[in-house]
């Protein structure tokens, strides 16, 4: 609600300044939260990969996500990209039958605006290749 009232305000503003040839307003720190993710993994085969961490990517990373930094660069690289690496991968999708090990991961929170439930593992190909695109976020593990 408070964000449709500030964006509501802001709107016609933006619009002034830009035809003022002002050129365009950045976006305001409160309509842009920091991206905030609880990544929880296990079985991963490494016992200081394994456990829950927190990840906080803003105007800087933190949290006590052990590779914050380049996850958080990771994070904005797909963004820029267009790209939802919290997508399920498509059930009419074709996959190798490998597997990849035991390793699991859950990752909740928000990201890009929009909040995230998504589970990873390493069970096929298409699974394989899912976590690897979210590494560092996740971490590398061997099969």
């Amino acid at each position: 609600m408070l964000r449709r009232l500030v964006l509501s305000t802001l709107a016609p503003l933006a619009a002034t300044a830009g035809a003022a040839g002002l050129g365009p307003v950045p976006p305001l720190p409160l309509l842009s939260p920091p991206d905030a993710l609880t990544v929880t993994v296990s079985k991963s085969g490494h016992p200081n990969a394994n456990g829950t961490y927190r990840l906080e990517c803003g105007s800087r990373a933190s949290g006590n996500h052990p590779a914050a930094n380049r996850a958080c660069e990771r994070l904005d690289r797909l963004a820029k990209e267009g790209k939802d690496p919290f997508a399920a991968v498509d059930k009419n999708r074709y996959c190798t039958q490998q597997y990849g090990g035991p390793a699991v991961a859950h990752i909740t929170g928000d990201w890009q605006g929009r909040p995230v439930d998504a589970h990873f593992a390493r069970t096929d190909g298409c699974e394989i290749a899912r976590w690897e695109n979210l590494e560092p976020v996740l971490p590398h593990v061997h099969g």
